[in-house]
Parts: C-alpha cells; structure tokens; sequence
C-alpha cells in the first residue's frame, strides 16, 4: 500500500499523473515535464515534499553528537541558518545527504530523503546508543507531524511575502540557507530558501493539517506571477541541469562524498566524524572514481540510468556507468552524470554512452549544466 501525503486530494482535482515513488503515490507531472520545467526556470513552481523526512534533534549535547555522525561543521551555523551536509557509515558510504537547520543554540532539524527515512533514523539511533553524552540528546522522527511544500523560479520572490501574515522581516529578505517561523492565516510555519532546482526559491514545512490550504493559497497568489503546480518530472530535470545528485541513483552506501564530487561539505579539519579516516584518505590519495557531468555530442534518444559508458578509443573499453540522464528542456540536448575513473572525469574528454545497444558520442563537461543568470 502505497503512502499519500497531506496533498493527494489537491493532486487529484488538478488532474495530476500519479506514481510510485518512495512508496509514495505522487505526482509525477500535471500538464506536462517541460510545461512545468520551463515554468520554474522562467516563473515558478509549486511541488509537494511531504514525503520527505523531519528529524527534531535537541539537546545539551546535540551540535556534539551530530557533529560526530555529519559531514559538515555544524558549528559554523548560527540560529537559522543550514547547511546541506551528509550522513557516511564506517567506510564513508553515503547513508543520505541531508540539510541540516539550526533553529535555536541547542535546536536542530533536518530534512531527509523519502526513501531513506527508516535507515536514516535506525542509524542515527544506533551512533546514538554509542555516543558518550547520550542523555543530553533528544532524537524524534516528526515526519508524521509535518508536511512541506517547495515553490521555485525567479518570480517566486515578487509574491512570497504575499503569501504569509504580515512580519518584521517578511521571507523575501531571508538570504540563502536561512530558515525562519513565520505564521501563515495563523498558523506557524517554518520558511526556508535552499532549493532543488538552480533557481531561487523557499521550502514551506508545516503542520500537515495546514498544508493544503497553503498550498490553495500560494497557486492563487502566484498566479497572475505564471505559478504552476510541478511533479516529480520536472523536478529531476531542473536538479539534472543544476548537478544536484539524487540519493539511490547518484549516491549510495557504497559512494563517498567525495568520489560524488562533494568534498565542499565534507569539514576533515573538524575533528572526528563517521566515515573521516576514509574520507582523509581519499583527499590525500585520489579517488578511484568521479562523477562526471556530460552532454551527447548531437540528437539522438536521451540517456537514461544504468547506461553503460565506454572509452572513446580505438578499443573502446567499459568505464562505467550512467546514474542519472534526461532529456535537457533548457539546452535541448541530453545530458547526465556518470561515476568514471578520474581521468575520464576531465572535461573535454569524449565518451561514448551506449543507448539502445548503439554507442552514441558524448563529451565531459563543467557541473552544472545550468547556471541561474
């Protein structure tokens, strides 16, 4: 039995294609992928992420132990501000990439992947049980509590303020990775501006009785601004385009964040963490892998994952293979990532995908794909 969030109701009525994801029925487009991709890249976007993880974790010694198991230094966060971090096991796997708020000295929430909710708070439980000042941390999956919604695109800062009672300091003058409450038709809500996409843009977490009518309400604020509601489509062709990596296809248990291309949120001079010796290891010696970003040379059907990837030489060889790949709506053109030994990872270099049994010619590129003008 698939899961439903707080939205599925709303989904239905704006006549959205429903799908398994997570082992959550969502929408995965409501007129169509590129509709809704060149919306948020020219207007806005609205899409649910109710499925996504809440974790409470407070305490005397919370900053500590989390300090202890993330990949990041929390300790260069004030009060509301966050971080985009990850989460390693002993071999420095990636358990999940996460952000982490700090909402108050001793107060920190974390939003976590769908698919990972249940090994993410198992795990945390278990270094938990291990970690000395165990008493002063108090852990709580709020995942049930919460439901959030996430509207991107660069006309999303014109009405945000709208779509809120008034305050002080409205949500259009949060900077990037800033986190604040703010009430809305009085309810409380906490407004970040992180995203997922490469455009600006503000994730609304909030109690999960709430969420519709905040949703109703920023699509008919946002409209006269070209808001369109965004499914899951669209929503990994704008993280493709931005290199964002996608965890169970560009990262895993058995993929460090460094081989991801991830070492600027991985804090070695911090002290200990999960995963560091490796990590430290890697950082001196190089990695056997990298992911590279890459564009086909010219038409032909997208690559998609689990492609294989060859050696553009007079004896091909298979070097690896393709994690994500689309169709890109913004340069028209296929694009994707794929984990290669690191001299293949240089950009210039020519590859081959093969698509259909055929090796069509692809070439390395800088990350992103896309850069917000």
């Amino acid at each position: 039995m698939m899961k439903r969030t707080a939205l599925f109701a709303a989904h239905q009525k704006l006549g959205a294609k429903l799908v398994e994801f997570a082992g959550w029925e969502m929408p995965v487009y409501y007129t169509s992928i590129i509709d809704e991709h060149q919306a948020v890249r020219t207007a806005a976007g609205l899409f649910d992420i109710s499925h996504m993880g809440e974790l409470s974790v407070h305490g005397p010694s919370a900053l500590a132990f989390l300090n202890g198991v993330l990949t990041n230094d929390l300790r260069k966060l004030s009060a509301g501000q966050g971080q985009y971090t990850l989460m390693c096991n002993e071999k420095a796997g990636v358990v999940d990439d996460l952000y982490a708020y700090r909402l108050g000295p001793e107060d920190f929430f974390l939003i976590i992947n769908a698919a990972r909710i249940e090994a993410d708070v198992q795990w945390l439980r278990q270094r938990l049980a291990a970690f000395a000042g165990r008493k002063d941390v108090d852990l709580e999956n709020a995942s049930d509590q919460w439901a959030a919604v996430a509207v991107q695109g660069p006309k999303v800062v014109s009405f945000i303020d709208s779509c809120f009672d008034a305050a002080s300091r409205p949500p259009s003058a949060l900077r990037k990775n800033e986190i604040a409450p703010f009430q809305a038709d009085g309810t409380s809500v906490l407004v970040s501006r992180t995203g997922y996409t490469g455009e600006d843009g503000f994730e609304i977490a909030a109690p999960a009785e709430a969420i519709e009518g905040l949703w109703n309400n920023i699509l008919d604020i946002g409209r006269p601004c070209g808001v369109q509601p965004a499914g899951l489509g669209a929503r990994d062709t704008l993280r493709t385009e931005a290199c964002y990596p996608l965890y169970g296809q560009d990262l895993d248990e058995k993929t460090t964040p460094l081989e991801a291309g991830l070492g600027f949120f991985v804090a070695l001079d911090k002290g200990d963490f999960t995963g560091r010796a490796i990590l430290a290891e890697q950082k001196a010696a190089g990695t056997m892998k990298k992911l590279a970003a890459f564009k086909m040379a010219g038409r032909c059907a997208p690559p998609r994952p689990h492609y294989p990837v060859w050696s553009a030489r007079e004896k091909p060889e298979r070097i690896g293979e393709v994690t994500s790949g689309t169709q890109s709506p913004t340069l028209n053109i296929g694009i994707g990532l794929a984990y290669v030994p690191p001299q293949f990872a240089v950009p210039n270099t020519s590859i081959n995908i093969e698509i259909r049994g055929q090796q069509a010619a692809a070439t390395v590129v800088p990350k992103p794909f896309y850069r917000r003008p």
